[in-house]
C-alpha cells in the first residue's frame, strides 16, 4: 500500500514535469542553450518515472495498457536490449514458441518482468564467471498437484497455460535463499539492489499468474511463469503523430484533484489549439459542466480523488449525457476499474506521467472516433 501511495503521489508530481517539459521543447529552438537543459530535466523525469513503474510493479499495481500481447515477440524485442545489460562471459539463448496463444498484459510490465529474471540469472553467473541464461516460451497444462506445489504471485485454476521460463546456470540457491528472495530489499548481491525480484511477483501477480522457483546449490535457478490464455489476438500500439497532427479545436474539461496536473494539461491543450476549462473535484466537475450547459467535447477524468470518486462521477456524468466522451487518467493502475467501466462511456485510458503530445494524441483520437466504450 505504501509502495503504490508513493507511486501515485510521485507520478501526479511527474505529469506536471513532464507535460510542461515537453512544451517548453517544442516551443525552444533547439539551437538555443536553454533546450539541452530542458532535455536533461525531460531525461531525469523519465528514469523517475521508471522508478515509480517498478514500485507499482512491485505494489501489483503496474498495468495500464492491457492488450493482447505475443510473449515470443516481446521477448525476442527486448534481446538486444538484454544483451547489452548482462556481462560479455554470459551467453543469451532464447528457445521461442511460434504462434504462441497471446496473453493479456502490459508490454512494457512484461518486458521489465524478462529483464529483471535475466538480469538476476546474469548476476548468478557473474559470481561462478561464465554461464548461460536460457529464456523459453511455450504452453503448459496445469493440473491441481501442480497448483498445489509452492507458487508465488496469484491463485490460478487448472488450465491451459502460455509459460515464460528464464533458466540458469549460475550458483543455485539454498531452501532458506528461495524463501526470501521476493522480499523486498532482500539480496544476496552487492547493497542497494533488491527490488528486482520483488517487482517480478507484483507484475505477476498483476496479471494473474503464477511464479515457480526452482534451485540447486552449484547448478542454477530456474524461474518459470504462468499467464492466463487471452481470447483475443495480438495487436499493435497505434502510431504516434506528428506536430501538426495533434493539433484540434473544441472544449475539453480536466477533472483532477491536483492543481499541478490541472495546469500541465490545460497549457498542453491549449498549445495544440484546445479550449480549456478545470476543476479540482468530481461534485465542482459537474457543477462547472452544469453551468456551461454541458457544451465540452471532452472529459479527462482522475480516477483516484477525495470526496466524489472518478467511478462515480462517470455514473453521473452517464446519467446526465451517456454520449460524453471520457477519457480516465490515474497514477494507479485502474486495470480492474476499468474493466468494471466498460460499456459505460470510456473514449481511453491515458496513464500518468504523461507528457503533452501524449494527452493530446489521446484526445483526437477519442474526438476523430467518436468512440465510447
Amino acid at each position: 500500500m505504501l509502495a503504490g501511495g508513493i507511486a501515485h503521489d510521485f507520478n501526479n508530481l511527474l505529469t506536471g514535469i513532464i507535460g510542461n517539459t515537453s512544451i517548453l521543447l517544442e516551443e525552444v529552438p533547439p539551437e538555443n542553450p536553454m533546450h539541452t537543459s530542458l532535455q536533461d530535466v525531460a531525461s531525469a523525469a523519465g528514469r523517475a518515472s521508471a522508478l515509480t513503474q517498478q514500485l507499482l510493479a512491485y505494489a501489483g499495481k503496474g498495468r495500464f495498457v492491457v492488450e493482447p500481447l505475443d510473449l515470443s515477440a516481446l521477448v525476442r524485442e527486448t534481446s538486444n536490449l538484454i544483451k547489452t545489460s548482462i556481462p560479455m562471459s554470459v551467453e543469451l539463448r532464447l528457445q521461442l514458441a511460434n504462434d504462441l496463444p497471446a496473453i493479456e498484459g502490459d508490454a512494457s510490465q512484461i518486458q521489465q518482468l524478462v529483464m529483471n529474471l535475466v538480469l538476476n540469472g546474469a548476476e548468478a553467473i557473474g559470481e561462478c564467471n561464465t554461464g548461460v541464461v536460457v529464456v523459453t516460451t511455450g504452453t503448459q497444462m496445469v493440473n491441481e498437484a501442480y497448483i498445489q506445489q509452492k507458487l508465488t504471485g496469484g491463485e490460478i485454476a487448472p488450465g491451459n497455460y502460455v509459460l515464460l521460463d528464464v533458466s540458469d546456470t549460475g550458483c543455485g540457491m539454498s531452501e532458506a535463499t528461495v524463501a526470501r528472495i521476493f522480499d523486498p530489499f532482500f539480496t544476496t548481491k552487492f547493497a542497494g539492489r533488491g527490488l528486482g525480484l520483488a517487482a517480478a511477483t507484483g507484475i505477476v501477480r498483476g496479471h494473474r499468474g503464477a511464479l515457480k522457483v526452482h534451485s540447486v546449490p552449484d547448478k542454477g535457478t530456474s524461474f518459470r511463469v504462468l499467464f492466463p490464455i487471452s481470447k483475443g489476438k495480438p495487436n499493435r500500439e497505434r502510431g504516434d503523430f506528428n506536430e501538426e497532427d495533434l493539433k484540434g479545436s473544441g472544449t475539453i474539461l480536466i477533472i483532477d484533484d491536483e492543481e499541478i496536473v490541472r495546469r500541465a494539461a490545460r497549457s498542453a491543450l491549449e498549445h495544440y489549439g484546445y479550449t480549456v476549462v478545470v476543476s479540482g473535484s468530481g461534485r465542482d466537475g459537474l457543477e462547472l459542466l452544469a453551468k456551461l450547459d454541458y457544451a465540452v467535447d471532452l472529459v479527462v477524468l482522475d480516477m483516484t480523488m477525495p470526496g466524489m470518486s472518478g467511478e462515480e462521477t462517470l455514473k453521473h456524468l452517464r446519467s446526465i449525457r451517456p454520449e460524453f466522451l471520457v477519457i480516465l487518467s490515474s497514477g494507479y493502475n485502474e486495470a480492474d476499474a476499468t474493466r468494471r467501466l466498460t460499456g459505460k462511456g470510456l473514449a481511453g485510458f491515458i496513464q500518468k506521467p504523461y507528457s503533452a503530445p501524449r494527452l493530446a494524441q489521446q484526445i483526437k483520437i477519442a474526438l476523430a472516433t467518436g468512440h465510447v466504450a
